[in-house]
């Protein structure tokens, strides 16, 4: 599937591949992503419904809408679908999150390190109920910014929980 799975236009995406972020929802969740290629992400949450969680190698599409702005779109093995804009100039966040109903229940099942529980994810994801969708949609303050080069699999490589003291609540 990933080998037939490309951004729309790769040659518009260079100022964000490779963009390493940290950012804070105004409801106080907090998320990190690394757009690892024009494909893929990695990502970590922080705090949140599903604090705990995250994910390598999540395939996306990748739209630039500016110069300075993005849009990272994909559906979850988990049956959530996400669509986040970023804003790196005016250094903001829009997201938009659609959980299915049995994650707005028991969002607890998710928090993992998906990678290494796809099976039992899709088994909950296909018992379900899907519907009706929690949506979440909300603003975040882009809080920490780097450029982490593109493939490099040291930037999320462990759980949020992994992480050195205060590694989430750097600024720049």
């Amino acid at each position: 599937m990933t080998e037939n799975f490309e951004s729309t236009k790769p040659e518009q995406l260079k100022n964000f591949v490779g963009k390493h972020f940290i950012y804070t929802y105004d409801n106080g969740w907090q998320y990190e992503m690394y757009i690892k290629n024009d494909r893929t992400i990695d990502y970590r949450i922080h705090s949140g419904m599903v604090g705990g969680r995250w994910v390598r190698d999540q395939l996306v599409h990748l739209v630039r809408l500016s110069d300075d702005i993005c849009k990272v779109s994909w559906d979850e093995p988990t049956g959530t679908t996400v669509s986040v804009a970023v804003n790196f100039s005016e250094r903001f966040v829009h997201g938009v999150i659609f959980f299915p109903q049995w994650i707005a229940r028991e969002p607890e099942k998710t928090v993992c390190f998906q990678n290494d529980h796809l099976d039992q994810i899709k088994q909950y994801r296909d018992n379900g109920p899907t519907y009706p969708k929690l949506v979440i949609d909300e603003f975040a303050t882009l809080t920490f910014v780097e450029d982490a080069g593109v493939d490099d699999e040291t930037v999320v490589a462990c759980g949020p929980a992994e992480l050195p003291e205060g590694y989430a609540s750097r600024r720049n």
